[in-house]
């Protein structure tokens, strides 16, 4: 009996032992597996789009124009070729062809350096701090297990975790866009619009928080962040073993969406090309009524997953996380040239308004140095690699061609400026601060759309104005001041120089912060960055580097 006790309890410690050399492999996959028992996902269903007249009333040319927003995830500044000049053994022609036929921002800032703020921002025309959107929500356990495993490699910088305040957040499907706030769709409904959502959304998961209930008629849903199966026949992929974002992905990402908030099923093909073949359908449903297209790509967020097709295109690259990027970018730039011959076919080439962009600069944990080239910073950072990011349109019918707009412009001017090419009116009840560039880009103005643009991630904080830009941080304890005018790529730090500047600034920002709400959820994760090296590259003391604040 005795020794029966024994060997039970040397088996429980055996098991106990076991689980916690294992807590980390447990805590990186149990996200996945409860997503796999509450969310079994189905075989690919066909989507019935809810059609539009089978006959047009009018002509399309005088009716409201239809609006088409694609959003890219991540894609760098250097990505696409009419800008920082892309990679060379990948170009973006058919990105390029919107800029040749429309308006190139020259100086196009997304509204956050991350996604989440980056696009409550973009959708409601208004800073993300107005109405607390102020970190980005977090899926599963990824605040307590990529600093686990971002410990495990011996880094001079160390990440700081908040534990105590993560009983002050809610799940990670409750933390949204406020229903409170009107969005695009919502204002363009007002006018008839059909509107349309395709892919990422980041803006809340409950059925209130979701497409559906913020303006949009239809939701085709990315759940879930797998191109393919993993094991897929036609896929190949790149595993950053170096990130912990990355291995979080890897270990919970699932090849998952949904339609209307109904149940998971699988996309039919790899899922640029998928949501793109989707988007194409959209178009021909409703080519004789107004549409609003919110076209919001996954594309080319990690984890890195490419067709058999478009990296075997690529073989003059040598590095295979190289080619399998640019593999990725193949597939954005398709979409655009795809969505773009649709309209065509449809004869709502001209009176469409389209704007292509991204939600903040591509990431450092790629192991890509020249993604945002010229500029320094990655995502995550407010230095221009972060949130200077590719944005243009066209509207054949009513802006001039080939055109490069100087002025500082935000993703939040898409609101004001697609509202007024519908005829829609904005809220009246509310601060807007994105502003309509419709005149400017006519040239019925020659002002700059904005006096002062603002950044605010916590004690990470930005502005530009009159041609500076200041950013201060608590961790470093850091002021950088940079005149955008004449050192656009921010390698002359002048604050030393120009004290009363920094003043002026710092004062700028703090009567801005004055009107900002306290964040509706606080800051779990302090994540260091490096500047100007990738997550690859060796450390050493000199770096420069801030802590970007989830």
């Amino acid at each position: 009996m005795k020794r029966a006790v024994l060997i039970s309890a040397a088996v429980l410690a055996l098991v106990l032992a076991s689980v916690y050399m294992g807590r980390t492999y447990i805590l990186l996959h149990i996200s996945g597996w409860l997503t796999d028992l509450r969310h079994p996902v189905a075989a690919n269903q066909p989507v019935a789009w809810m059609q539009g007249p089978t006959q047009a009333s009018q002509d399309p040319l005088q009716r409201p124009p239809n609006v088409v927003l694609i959003l890219f995830d991540d894609l760098g500044f250097n990505d696409v070729s009419s800008y920082g000049g892309g990679m060379p053994e990948v170009p973006t022609p058919n990105i390029d062809a919107v800029a040749q036929q429309g308006v190139r921002f020259t100086r196009g800032y997304a509204a956050n350096a991350i996604c989440a703020p980056s696009r409550a921002a973009l959708l409601t025309g208004r800073y993300a701090t107005r109405f607390g959107f102020e970190f980005t929500p977090l899926p599963g356990n990824m605040a307590r297990v990529a600093p686990l495993i971002y410990g495990q490699t011996p880094r001079r910088l160390p990440v700081v975790t908040h534990p105590q305040r993560s009983g002050e957040v809610a799940d990670f499907d409750q933390l949204g866009l406020p229903p409170s706030e009107v969005t695009l769709a919502e204002i363009l409904a007002e006018r008839g619009y059909h509107n349309v959502h395709i892919g990422k959304w980041h803006l809340g998961g409950t059925p209130e928080l979701r497409p559906l209930n913020q303006g949009f008629d239809e939701s085709l849903y990315l759940e879930n962040g797998l191109y393919l199966p993993q094991d897929h026949p036609e896929v190949v992929n790149s595993r950053q073993d170096f990130d912990p974002i990355d291995r979080f992905l890897w270990a919970n990402m699932r090849y998952a969406t949904s339609y209307n908030g109904g149940a998971w099923f699988e996309p039919g093909g790899y899922l640029t090309d998928y949501y793109t073949d989707e988007a194409v359908k959209v178009i021909e449903a409703n080519r004789n009524r107004p549409f609003f297209l919110y076209l919001a790509h996954w594309a080319p967020h990690t984890p890195l997953q490419a067709t058999r097709e478009d990296y075997a295109a690529l073989a003059h690259i040598s590095d295979h996380r190289r080619r399998v990027y640019g593999a990725m970018l193949r597939a954005v730039d398709r979409s655009v040239g795809r969505v773009r011959d649709a309209l065509a076919a449809n004869g709502l080439a001209d009176n469409t308004l389209l704007v292509v962009t991204s939600d903040n600069g591509a990431p450092n944990y790629l192991g890509l140095p020249e993604v945002n080239k010229p500029y320094r910073g990655w995502k995550l950072t407010l230095f221009e690699g972060g949130v200077h990011v590719p944005m243009l349109a066209q509207w054949p019918a009513h802006l001039p061609a080939g055109v490069d707009y100087p002025h500082p412009v935000t993703s939040m001017d898409i609101v004001p400026t697609a509202a007024a090419a519908a005829g829609a009116t904005m809220p009246a009840d509310r601060v807007i601060d994105g502003v309509n560039l419709l005149p400017h880009l006519r040239g019925e103005r020659d002002a700059a759309p904005h006096e002062a643009l603002f950044w605010r991630s916590g004690s990470y904080q930005m502005v530009i104005a009159d041609g500076w830009k200041l950013q201060v941080a608590e961790r470093p304890r850091k002021t950088w001041l940079f005149h955008l005018d004449t050192d656009p790529t921010e390698q002359h730090e002048v604050s030393a120089r120009f004290p009363e500047r920094v003043e002026a600034l710092r004062a700028r920002l703090a009567q801005h912060n004055a009107g900002m709400l306290e964040p509706a959820w606080p800051s779990l994760v302090e994540l260091p960055v490096q500047i100007d090296k990738t997550l690859l590259d060796a450390e050493s003391a000199d770096d420069e580097y801030v802590y970007w604040l989830n």
